[in-house]
């Protein structure tokens, strides 16, 4: 079997699932324990800085 790019699709991705009708056995709920999305974003440490510049500075740049 190859997929449109030509390149042959590996053995793993082919094999069908087999799905069982027996017990699943005792089920142990774990905590969720990934962070808070807003807890993911980097912190900037950014200050604001106000200057008074020259007619001059300004028209320099």
């Amino acid at each position: 079997m190859e997929q449109d790019t030509g390149i042959k699709v590996r053995e793993f991705m082919s094999k069908r699932i087999k799905y069982t009708d027996g017990e699943i056995g005792e089920v142990k709920i774990v905590k969720d324990f990934l962070p808070h999305p807003r807890e993911l974003l980097l912190k900037d440490d950014s200050v604001k800085v106000t200057i008074s510049l020259s007619k001059e500075s300004v028209e320099l740049f």
